[in-house]
This record gives C-alpha cells, structure tokens and sequence, in this order.
C-alpha cells in the first residue's frame, strides 16, 4: 500500500476511533478525547493531500457488498490541494472545540457527528468516481447537519435553520445526481476517466447546467444561499468555521472537478454564466454582510461574497481560454484558487473569533457589544488580522489572491495588443468593477465588525465584564490568525504550488521571485511583499512616533464637568451602532436590501406634543427568500392543505384509488 493509502486508511480508523471514544468516554473527558482524535485525523489528512499535492500517487480500494466494483479514493493534485485546504480548517476548529463545547455541543452525539463531518469532507477531494464522490458528499451532509442540530431542543431557531439547511442540502444532491446521471448516460461509466464527453453537446450543456446549481448551493451562490443567514449563526462556532471555511469549498471542487477535468474547453457561454453568478453574489453578499449588525450572520453573507469571487475567477479562466489567452486564464484559475485557500484562513478564524465573543459575553449582537480589545487581547489581535485579509489589505493572503485575479482582467480582454473577443472585452472591465464595488464594501464591513465589537466603549455588562478565552482557544484563533499573514508575505510559493494543479505547465503561468513575490509571465506582472512590508513601515513609524510624543506632551486629564459643552467625553450610548453606521448604505441600496423600519414615538403624558421616547427598529431580510421563496413555500402549502383532503379515511374512495391505478398500470403495459 502506498503512503496515500496508508494515509487515507489511518484516517478511517482515526475517525472509527473518535466515533467509539465519544460513545464510550466519560462526559468529563468526552470533549477532550473527541478534540484530541479530531486533530489527528486533521494532520493525517494534511499529510496526505500534502502529498498528493505534491506528486505522489496511489490510493486505497474500499470493497462493497454489491455486485459494483469496489470504490477507490486516490486523489490527484487538485483533490490534494482541497484536501490540504479542509484539514487545515479542521486542525483549527478541533483544538478550538476542546475547550468551547459545552452543554448540547459537548453530547455523545455531537462528538460522533464531528468525526463524521472532518472525514467525509476529506473524502470527496479523494474520490475518483461519482458513486465514491457521492456517498463521502452525503456523508459529509450528515455529519454537518447532525452537528447542526446539537441544541434543537432548547432553541426554535436551530430546528427552523436544519430544516432550511437539510432542504436545500438534498436539492443541491439531486442536481449533482442528476448531473452524474447524464454524464453516465452519455460516457457508459461512472470512473471520472469514463465521465469526459465533448464540451459542446447537449448532454454536456445539461450535466453543466445541473452541476452548477448543486455545487452552486453548496458554494452559497446567489440565489441558493438561503440557508447562509440561518444556519451558521445557529450552528455552533467550531462548526460554523468548519462549514464557512472547509465545507463550501467542497463545492468549489466540485464545479473545479467538472470545469477543469471532466468538462474542460467548455463552450463561452458556461464562463459567462459563472461570471454573472459569480459576481451577483458577490455583490449581494458583501451588500447583506455590510448592514448586518449580528456578527455571524455579518460573516455568512461575506462567505457568500467571497466565494462569488471564486466562481467570477473560474468562469473568466474559462471564457478566456476559450479565446486562447491562456496566460491570463491561467492566472485567473490560479487566483480562484489562492482565493479558496485565503478565505478558508481569514474567515475560519473570524468564526473562531466570533465563537470566543459569544463564549466570553454571550452576545454576538454588535450593538450590544464594545471595549473588547482591551478585556481579549489575543482574541482581538486574531480577529483583527482576519479581518484584514478579508477586507484584502496588503501583507495579508486576500490581497495577493485579489490582485492575482485582477491582473488576470485587466489583461485578459487584449491578447498581443489586439481585443480577444467582444464578449471578453465587455465582461472583463465589468468584472474589475464588481471587484473594486465589493472590496470597498468589505473594507467598510470590517472596519464596522472590528471597530464596533473591540474598540468602542462596552454597552452592555457582559461586553464590560468580558475576560478572555481558554490558552487552547487562544492557540487556535493564533494559529488561524498566523496562516493568514504567512500566505500574504510568501505568496509565490504557495501560488508555484497551486499552479501545478491546473496548468501542465504551470511555471508559465505563476513564478516565485525573491523572498516570496510572485510573477505573472504570461501578462508581465510581479508582486512583492516585501517591498510592500518595507513601504508600509516608512508610513506607519513615523504616524506612530507622532501618536507616542504627543502622548507624552499632553498626557490624559480626567475634569468633571459641571456641563457637557463639547467637554464631556462620549457615552456609550453617544458612539456609533453597528446598526446607524450602516444607515447611509442602506439609503444608497434601499432598491436591492429592501428594508423594513418600524418607528414608535411615546409623548410624554401630560402633552401630546412633548415626546418622551422614540423608538427606532430597522430590519433588512434576504431578498430572495422573502421575494423568491416564501411564495413559492406558500403555494405548496395551500397546495398540501387541499390534498390533504383526498385521504380522508374513506375505504370507499381509496379502493377507487388503487383501482384507478391498476387501470392506469394496464394501460401503459399494452401500449
């Protein structure tokens, strides 16, 4: 057996392990236990997709009692790099959960499920064949949503979020059934060495137009993400990273697994409609995300946002190779890819964060919240460097990967001084415009989620009393927070490596220059991290030194007094909300966020003139399931309720029924 097999067969038995240890261990060493297995199944699945990243073959032949042929797992480079991707998440959120599960999160059945839900993401990356792929995804399914449900019982908004997520979860399963379906069908195999069909047929429009709606809604695009906003504010925080920062990108393999291995040289209408998915999530999830005031809802609708961009890079790799401007699409399929492996750094460890706000003040409502950079020092450093990279500032990792795909458009609509195509020549400024419209937007998101939760003074007692979380905690949001920053100083050996992925030659594409800059022959362009270190320093040392002196010149004076006049200092009450510093967005947007305002004004009982209070409420629901599918809901329940009367415990009419039925059957057969 090869060192990949090996690998992917300690991971089976790792994860048995952890199954019977959540079964068989005390309640008091049941967390613990479970943590400390998670983690090894984790780094073994490092190790392995490492390897296979890197080159190494082989894999491991699971028989099956049916008469099929057993199921192999034996990823190849691409699988790798997923594989690397979702146990890096897991490594974080498993030494996370020892120490934050508590009550329903730490039960028998939420540490069987977590086992569960690690392998069966690192499985489908490994699968070769759609029967493979299919049962690790529904595996994969099961755990996430077990986990989910962990405290249905006490909290009606998590059994509402299962139902959301299982619903949706078995929708995007059909389309990828059915997608795997024709493909069988049209190939008469169910290898994906069998599954290759020519791009331009009808059978590989269907099989591409059904596979981007189930990897799609996995992936959280627009308009499949409905189950974003409810599901991983409910699910609990180590989860919510696992599914946020491991689990779409599943989804993002899958539509890589078609687009590039079995489907590739598609036609240009498929990048064209990845490009408009792509770019209306990302501008409606950064859009949702920016006026949130709930931080975890804040990071879901910016999951949606950043895996848009993914899907906008997949679909101009695409389009441009479909015009022969291979440099450019090499480098925007590359970028996609350094974009996956960025979000799944910043944005598990802005769920990690969120997770040890709600563990040391029980609030994840940034209005109710302040004062906590300086009550949770490492959690604030954490959360603040992840926030960076998600609002893709230089020397972080969602900066190289933003630039990389921007370089990719900018060049990508010329080839040799000529216009490549007009479909080309129009998508690609767009694109530059959807790109510099949504990182705007997440500056100012994070700015709002960073500067309200741990800068502003506490407005609430649990904000004030707040301390900070368990060293183990801490060690994950530190880990987390250290990814981030190192693939944003050395992104072009990282990149060098994601490029053998997908290019047979992949130094033509992305190179590694200097100490960590990354180059872009094909289009001639070179980022340096360093130097933007260096120029970066020359700008703040001297602001710093400014802020020290003046300091020590005018130190701080408490004066009581007698009367504001400008003098006093700010109450909590004074600062800005999460909530009114995202009201001008709000005004600018009315059209796409649709909000609802409820004011009530309270007079002062002696005149009806005099106003004692007013009350403000602002909600903004998703467009998409208030306008899109609460009617369609509807309609199938007044649907239910008038076939509901067909049983109505008549004999009489249900042997009508079946006699109906046999006549029906009869007449079939004969004709």
């Amino acid at each position: 057996m090869t060192g990949i097999g090996a690998g992917l067969l300690l991971q089976l038995f790792l994860g048995a392990l952890a199954v019977a240890s959540a079964l068989l261990a005390a309640p008091s060493l049941r967390s613990r236990a479970g943590g400390i297995l998670c983690t090894l199944i984790a780094v073994t699945g490092f190790v392995t997709g490492l390897s296979a990243l890197l080159g190494a073959t082989g894999g491991l032949l699971i028989p099956i009692a049916l008469p099929m042929d057993p199921l192999r797992l034996a990823p190849d480079r691409l699988g790798g790099l997923f594989m690397l991707i979702v146990s890096g998440v897991g490594i974080l959120v498993s030494l996370y959960s020892m120490s934050s599960t508590r009550g329903p999160d730490a039960s028998r059945t939420a540490w069987v499920a977590m086992p569960v839900f690690l392998v069966g993401m690192q499985l489908v990356p490994a699968a070769t064949d759609s029967v493979s792929f299919l049962l690790a995804w529904e595996i994969m399914t099961l755990g996430s949503t077990v986990l989910l449900l962990a405290d249905h019982a006490s909290r009606a908004t998590v059994a509402s979020a299962g139902i959301w997520y299982s619903a949706m979860s078995q929708l995007s399963f059909f389309f990828i059934l059915a997608g795997f379906a024709v493909l069988a069908a049209a190939s008469g195999g169910t290898s994906f060495t069998n599954l290759q069909i020519e791009p331009g047929s009808w059978a590989a429009n269907v099989a591409f137009v059904l596979f981007l709606l189930g990897f799609g809604g996995k992936a959280e695009l627009v308009p499949l993400h409905v189950w974003v906003p409810r599901v991983l504010p409910e699910a609990p925080s180590h989860v919510s990273a696992a599914m946020s920062g491991a689990m779409v990108k599943i989804g993002v393999y899958g539509a890589l697994l078609v687009c590039v291995r079995l489907l590739p040289d598609g036609p240009a209408w498929w990048g064209i409609a990845i490009m408009l998915v792509g770019g209306a999530s990302a501008l409606y999830g950064i859009l949702q995300a920016s006026v949130s005031s709930d931080l975890k809802v804040l990071l879901a609708y910016s999951t949606t946002e950043n895996m848009g961009l993914v899907f906008l890079g997949l679909g101009a790799s695409m389009l441009l190779r479909g015009y022969d401007a291979t440099a450019a699409a090499d480098a925007a399929l590359v970028a996609a890819l350094l974009l996956a492996v960025s979000h799944a750094a910043f944005k598990s460890t802005l769920f990690l964060g969120a997770g040890a706000i709600i563990h040391a003040t029980g609030e994840r409502n940034l209005d109710r919240l302040g004062g906590l950079g300086a009550r949770m020092p490492v959690t604030a450093a954490a959360f603040g460097i992840a926030s960076l990279g998600a609002a893709a500032i230089p020397i972080t990792s969602g900066f190289v990967a933003e630039w990389m795909l921007l370089q990719s458009l900018i060049h990508g609509g010329r080839l040799d001084g000529a216009v490549v195509s007009v479909a080309a020549s129009v998508a690609m400024p767009l694109a530059v415009a959807v790109i510099a419209l949504t990182a705007g937007l997440a500056l100012l998101t994070f700015v709002k989620a960073y500067g309200i939760a741990f800068l502003a003074r506490p407005r609430s007692r649990a904000a004030a009393d707040a301390r900070e979380v368990p060293p183990v905690m801490q060690l994950s949001l530190a880990l987390g927070a250290l990814f981030v920053l190192a693939l944003g100083l050395l992104p072009g050996p990282v990149a060098a490596l994601v490029a053998h992925t997908i290019s047979p030659n992949p130094t033509a594409a992305v190179q590694s220059v200097g100490l960590g800059g990354v180059s872009l022959p094909g289009i001639g362009a070179v980022l340096d991290p360093i130097m933007l270190v260096v120029l970066s320093a020359l700008v703040a040392i001297p602001v710093v030194v400014s802020i020290i002196v003046s300091g020590r010149r005018h130190p701080h004076r408490t004066v009581d007094l007698p009367w504001g006049g400008g003098g006093s200092r700010a109450r909590p009450r004074m600062q800005y909300t999460a909530t009114s510093y995202a009201e001008p967005l709000v005004r600018v947007f009315d059209d796409v966020l649709k909000p609802s305002r409820d004011v009530q004004v309270t007079h002062v009982a002696e005149s009806r003139y005099l106003v004692e209070r007013v009350e403000v409420e602002q909600r903004v629901s998703d467009v998409f399931e208030t306008r899109l599918y609460r009617p369609v809901l509807n309609l199938f329940q007044r649907y239910g309720i008038v076939v509901r009367h067909v049983a109505n415990g008549s004999i009489h009419r249900y042997l009508s029924y079946s006699f109906a039925a046999l006549l029906i059957v009869l007449i079939v057969v004969s004709l």
